[in-house]
């Protein structure tokens, strides 16, 4: 199983690519520096298979390296920084 996550700007969220097929996003609002994450959705029939958690880790990898901030108002999102703590110190307040 091959996975992609890019960036579409045009949509404001994170795509993860599975084989080439969408199996899921986490969307949010531009805010200067900071991304505020709204809402995570995976496709059914990739659910249960981490891709979720892919989506998110990979996500979270490409702001640190832009060194963009988050505000993790999505459940999903929120959840797995409190699971990786790692991931802890881009977490700012609300813009």
């Amino acid at each position: 199983m091959s996975t992609l996550v890019e960036d579409n700007p045009a949509k404001n969220r994170f795509e993860i690519l599975v084989d080439d097929a969408l199996a899921g996003f986490t969307a949010y609002l531009p805010r200067g520096e900071v991304l505020v994450f709204t809402h995570t959705e995976v496709d059914p029939k990739f659910q249960n298979m981490g891709v979720g958690s892919a989506l998110i880790r990979a996500t979270l990898d490409q702001l640190r390296e832009r060194g963009t901030r988050v505000v993790p108002r999505c459940p999903f999102v929120a959840a797995f920084i409190d699971r990786h703590p790692e991931y802890a110190d881009m977490v700012t307040a609300q813009p």
